[in-house]
């Protein structure tokens, strides 16, 4: 990681709505960080992504069982920011 990543909540609930977005192909505004994963349409794989690149990201690794106890981006940045701290 050549530049630091905050890892405040807001900001790890900013880049997951940027990165689903793009993902999905959709604008990041339509993202909603408080609804389901599968409200959102985030299939299996789309979710093994997500957990790809939020373990490179903030060099955590995560159980892929956290984003099914962990629903939303917001449950997952605050999982995140927890596991950081």
């Amino acid at each position: 990681m050549g530049t630091a990543v905050s890892t405040d909540v807001p900001s790890i609930v900013a880049w997951c709505r940027g990165y689903l977005a793009n993902l999905l192909d959709v604008p990041e505004a339509e993202v909603d960080p408080d609804v389901d994963f599968d409200r959102l349409g985030v299939d299996s794989a789309l979710a093994v992504s997500l957990l790809v690149e939020v373990e490179e990201r903030y060099a955590v690794d995560i159980a892929p069982e956290a984003l099914f106890e962990n629903p939303t981006i917001t449950a997952v940045a605050t999982y995140l920011h927890e596991r950081l701290r």
